[in-house]
């Protein structure tokens, strides 16, 4: 994560806005005398709150463990050509 002081990120507000919603990165702004705080595109910390929440549900991760087991194993579900077509969108 990059790190910028407090008058620099001020100073240069637009552009270090684009930086953080182009390239999909947070950016760590320090200030002289106080707490620092975290720049970071609204949909990073949209994305970021989906992952909480599916890590903090107890019956999605069993599932995505049972589905990793499963594809571990060749197990898992295989498409059909009719399916992976309209999956792919050809």
């Amino acid at each position: 994560m990059d790190i910028i002081s407090v008058n620099k990120f001020r100073d240069n507000l637009k552009s270090v806005v684009e930086q953080v919603i182009t390239r999909h990165e947070p950016l760590k702004v320090t200030r002289r005398a106080g707490e620092a705080f975290v720049v970071v595109s609204a949909e990073d910390w949209e994305r970021e709150q989906e992952t909480l929440y599916v890590l903090q549900n107890q019956n999605l991760m069993q599932q995505l463990a049972a589905s990793i087991e499963s594809h571990e194993r060749h197990q898992g579900y295989t498409p059909n050509s009719e399916q992976m077509n309209e999956i792919t969108g050809i």
